[in-house]
């Protein structure tokens, strides 16, 4: 079996296929010092804004800051939030061949407003609507023509259109055929249009929402037993279930282990989904153990809670960390 730094090494020599709903997570800091005349609302005075790639964007930031080759495949809107998360992608030294710009489609912005270190509100401007049959077929064929040499495919779902059953299964199919594992990160819309997936990642609301059970059915013999169940109905590999400041828990294959939360300095809980399925997927594609797998992702996850917004995830930090374990 390989260590833990032998598979943090290996990270560099995947291609991962990133696909999903890409948005752009904007922020806008600054100070308050008064309350608006015109209603009870802070006044924020800006000091600085940023936009950063959110949503899928920030999968495909974390598989690249492992140190893989991230594809990414999607659908943006013909707008001018579209034209700047382009050039996001281009500054980052990634390539925008495989994003599908949809006339009349609105590309997803989460703009921040952040006075010192508060969030005073978030602004959302964004279209649940699905992608038109043109921008699936078209998606589907670069995803077709992007499969040489892919070694995992990560579904990174927010319910923004991107994906849907019949875009889903298909390339389900088309991994299978190829022997490419899938490992999905979900949303309710499409909760149970992923059967036959390797591995299946919700977050612990996500999977109570997902299965509509209640918070009381959730201690730990009730999550062994519901996991297994589901995993089991949706023909998975594994699921694999995080649980917040519980760690995580891991059904894969005939294996399953609990894995404990780190104790950490939490900054910001936003995006540390993103970097454990980015982890937890390159790990997998590396034939790491099931332990391997959920506690480097679980590691990851925490590394990125101690710095404010959505960050990816430092390799060089996980492996210091890693090696300490």
């Amino acid at each position: 079996m390989q260590s833990v730094s032998e598979l943090i090494t290996g990270f560099s020599r995947l291609k991962v296929l990133i696909i999903g709903d890409l948005m752009i997570d904007s922020y806008t800091w600054g100070r308050v010092s008064r309350i608006s005349p015109e209603a009870p609302v802070p006044v924020v005075n800006v000091i600085r804004r940023e936009s950063r790639l959110g949503g899928a964007g920030n999968v495909v930031l974390n598989i690249a800051s492992l140190g893989a080759r991230a594809v990414i495949c999607s659908v943006i809107g013909d707008d001018a939030p579209g034209r700047e998360l382009q050039k996001i992608i281009l500054d980052a030294n990634l390539s925008t061949d495989g994003l599908i710009v949809e006339l009349g489609r609105m590309t997803t912005v989460k703009e921040r407003i952040i006075a010192g270190s508060q969030q005073v509100v978030r602004v959302d401007s964004e279209t649940e609507n699905s992608i038109s049959l043109s921008s699936q077929q078209a998606l589907l064929a670069h995803i077709k023509g992007s499969l040489k040499d892919v070694d995992v495919i990560i579904f990174e779902d927010y319910d923004k259109g991107v994906l849907n059953e019949d875009l889903i299964q298909k390339v389900i199919l088309l991994a299978k055929e190829n022997n490419i594992p899938t490992v999905v990160d979900p949303k309710r819309k499409n909760f149970f249009a992923y059967q036959g997936a390797t591995l299946f990642k919700p977050n612990l609301h996500e999977l109570r929402d997902g299965l509509g059970l209640m918070p009381m059915d959730f201690d730990a013999e009730h999550l062994v037993d519901t996991v297994r169940k589901f995993k089991v109905s949706q023909e998975f590999i594994g699921v694999f279930v995080t649980l917040s400041e519980r760690g995580v828990y891991i059904d894969f294959e005939n294996d399953q282990k609990l894995i404990p939360a780190h104790i950490r300095q939490i900054s910001d809980v936003s995006g540390a989904g993103d970097t454990v399925i980015s982890i937890a997927a390159c790990v997998l594609a590396l034939g790491g153990s099931t332990e391997q797998i959920a506690s480097l992702a679980n590691l990851g996850g925490g590394l990125v809670c101690e710095s404010l917004g959505v960050v990816p995830i430092n390799v060089a930090l996980l492996r210091k960390e890693a090696d300490q374990l």
